[in-house]
């Protein structure tokens, strides 16, 4: 009787831990694992050529090279590398989806260590903690819509990286009472933004710069994570020179992007005002709310010139949510609005945990719970509803038809936009001049031409095609091109075809915020470039100025004509064969 009495009470225990935050956690990796084993098909969505980098820099990866070193990115390095490996490891893994993903190999250990700490007070606070987290990390979709029809979100995949990093270090800062555990959470946080997007780890230093001021971290601290952090960079400036390198392409980012600083202030204030305007009226209401508890903090500080009490004031829920804010709004900067702001949860999470403070106050109660819902649901209400969006009408969609295009051709498209496609495909060659007269214009033919889901699929099918046609030249010339690069943002011949790509050359190259006048470097990189491809299904303004600005390396190639959707510069070492093979 004894016995079956200590299985009952054991039973519930076992089942508790099955239960706990950590081993959901744990489940929804390895389900995300087993998703990546097998060739997932979404639809295509707006922007989603910013997936096409992660082939190009992946590759050059797999060619020896390295980021900032060999080659110049838009971003830091770590989201590359992980790439790299994860398509290493997961060769058929849909490429958003494993772009997103992968960074899941950062964030789940550190937020698993919160997790950890939080549950052993509350367990109903680690897994509302948890939630919010999954959702975001796992939905590749953006919190803003820039497309009436739904698709999967392949642009600003290193912002939702970075977003969910953030989140991970605002939930330790918050939450996290061990503070030799969050000295590390912050360290290895700290480092992996760093090398991910450099705004990012400016964020996250005003962030962890308050919260020291708040005492949430000591002086002995911050010293730690600080000498941790440059232990890193030394070690890697050593062994790799890649910080120095990396540190340069930052510094030639900023002065490409200085001017569109304060613009993008502004449009990061309009584009996500309604959470801005419910997080700044929600920490006014929370500061009048206790206003004189906190006064009576100052005045002890002041009077007996308390660091502690002064930190004790400033630790306090309406000066996060200002930070918070501010912070989060300095990275929309040059987010454009990937998943803005989520990293506020934890914040309005303690602000929620400390309602009862107004249960003898309950119309301030009210406006504070109003407020907590008005500054968090947007964004997962978003994200939900598109990703309903996109499973409801993929019951409907096509998958696009491709045989050269490994991973980077799954996708589908709805029966109206694959319609469209085949009509464009057909039309772009036939109107050439139309679209080529809109680069003297140095405008486009639409505003929305890149958000276009045609657009993209027009592109893959052209890449498609174009892979086609090299290798029946290569067969008709008996030559081989073993460097080839794409007069376009994205070069993603050499990883279809097992190639290698130029070094010194930009990848995502965008000439007005990644490009400037090329060195003498990359113009030799280019010069000798066995192959050079030009889309023109259509020729865009992008396309057009990249052309000019690297045709100085260009004048030892003769430009061919390769399919209907595709020009091609040949370098002179292999123009004779061709010439002489007709």
């Amino acid at each position: 009787m004894a016995v079956a009495v200590m299985h009952a009470q054991r039973a519930p225990s076992r089942l508790r831990e099955l239960l706990s935050p950590n081993a959901v956690l744990l489940v929804t990796m390895l389900i995300v694992a087993l998703a990546l084993t097998t060739p997932q098909v979404v639809t295509i969505g707006a922007m989603y050529h910013d997936v096409y980098q992660y082939f190009d820099a992946a590759n050059r990866i797999f060619d020896g090279g390295m980021p900032a070193r060999d080659f110049a990115t838009p971003v830091g390095p770590l989201g590359y590398y992980l790439f790299a490996i994860g398509l290493t490891v997961f060769p058929v893994g849909q490429p958003v989806l494993l772009a997103q993903w992968s960074i899941l190999v950062v964030t789940a250990p550190l937020l698993a260590v919160v997790l950890h700490d939080v549950a052993k007070r509350s367990r109903a606070t680690a897994f509302a903690l948890l939630i919010p987290f999954l959702l975001f990390a796992l939905l590749p979709f953006n919190t803003i819509d820039y497309y009436p029809l739904p698709g999967v979100d392949g642009f600003g995949i290193y912002n939702r990286q970075v977003c969910s990093l953030l989140y991970v270090v605002v939930a330790a800062l918050v939450f996290v009472r061990n503070r030799r555990l969050l000295t590390m959470i912050v360290t290895f946080a700290l480092s992996a933004l760093f090398f991910v997007k450099i705004t990012g780890f400016l964020t996250a230093a005003m962030i962890v710069g308050f919260a020291f001021l708040a005492g949430r971290l000591t002086v002995r601290n911050v010293q730690a994570a600080v000498a941790a952090f440059a232990l890193l960079l030394a070690g890697l400036e050593l062994t790799t020179g890649l910080v120095g390198d990396y540190v340069g392409d930052i510094s030639e980012l900023v002065g490409i992007n200085r001017a569109l600083l304060l613009p993008r202030f502004l449009q990061a204030a309009s584009l996500n005002f309604g959470m801005f305007a419910a997080i700044g009226a929600l920490s006014l209401v929370v500061l009048w709310a206790d206003r004189r508890t906190l006064g009576s903090v100052m005045r002890s500080a002041l009077r007996f010139r308390s660091a502690t009490r002064l930190s004790a004031a400033v630790n306090h829920p309406a000066c996060w949510l200002l930070v918070v804010l501010f912070a989060g709004l300095f990275f929309e900067t040059q987010n454009l609005g990937s998943q803005a702001l989520i990293f506020i949860w934890p914040v309005c999470l303690r602000v929620i945990l400390r309602m009862r403070r107004f249960r003898a106050r309950p119309l301030v109660g009210l406006t504070v719970a109003a407020l907590v819902a008005a500054a968090v649901l947007p964004p997962p209400v978003e994200v939900i509803g598109r990703a309903a969006r996109v499973f409801v009408g993929s019951a409907v969609t096509v998958p696009l038809d491709t045989h050269n295009l490994k991973s980077l051709g799954q996708v589908a498209l709805r029966p109206d936009v694959a319609l469209r496609v085949e009509h464009m495909t057909a039309f772009y060659p036939e109107h050439r001049v139309f679209y080529e007269d809109f680069i003297d214009l140095e405008d486009t033919p639409s505003p929305l031409l890149f958000h276009d889901p045609d657009f993209h699929a027009s592109y893959l099918l052209g890449v498609d095609e174009a892979i086609d046609s090299i290798r029946a030249l290569e067969a008709r010339a008996g030559v081989r091109f073993d460097t080839i690069w794409s007069l376009s943002s994205y070069n993603v011949f050499p990883y279809l075809m097992d190639r290698g790509a130029p070094r010194s050359l930009h990848i995502a190259a965008d000439p007005w915020r990644t490009v400037s006048t090329p060195d003498a470097d990359e113009l030799r990189a280019v010069s000798e470039t066995d192959l050079v491809v030009y889309p023109t299904c259509p020729t865009t303004l992008v396309n057009g100025k990249l052309l000019a600005m690297y045709a100085p390396g260009l004048t030892n190639h003769t430009r061919i004509t390769l399919d209907d959707c595709s020009d091609a510069f040949v370098n002179e070492t292999f123009a004779a064969a061709l010439r002489g093979r007709g």
